[in-house]
């Protein structure tokens, strides 16, 4: 499985700590920026740039970083298809890739920390789609809803 890994300037030293410690544990990671840090870069390309990867490759899951989380959650969840969701622990990364099949997950290294940001991925990453017809159901309506 391929991973996709972006970040403004608020989740750049988050963002290369995460791409070592996922390419230690053997992810394929691919990195889309920030690739030097820029205190004056905007989150959106970033967010664009992984949603679009994730949409346009089978069997690939994107990881987003900004200081609160919420910016790169917005952008992402412009694209239809991504399922972009902001997780503080391993438990609420695991529900959402659980419950909710969630396909980018949202990291926020100013209020989570850098340890627990990194638990939350490696539980959202050990983590399948229940596949329950009652979660399926419930994604089925968005896309029906909102394309």
């Amino acid at each position: 499985m391929k991973i996709y890994l972006g970040a403004d300037h608020g989740g750049y030293e988050l963002k290369k700590v995460l791409k070592e410690h996922l390419a230690q544990a053997g992810h394929d990671i691919e990195d889309l920026g920030a690739h030097t840090y820029d205190p004056l870069d905007n989150y959106p390309q970033y967010a664009f740039a992984v949603a679009s990867k994730v949409l346009g490759e089978d069997d690939s899951l994107g990881i987003l970083m900004c200081k609160s989380g919420q910016g790169m959650a917005i952008a992402a969840n412009r694209i239809g298809g991504i399922r972009a969701a902001i997780a503080w622990n391993e438990e609420v990364a695991a529900h959402a890739r659980r419950d909710d099949d969630v396909n980018v997950l949202v990291l926020a290294p100013l209020y989570t920390k850098q340890e627990d940001c990194i638990k939350a991925a490696d539980a959202w990453l050990a983590t399948e789609f229940s596949k329950s017809p009652k979660y399926q159901h419930r994604l089925d309506q968005i896309e029906q809803l909102y394309g």
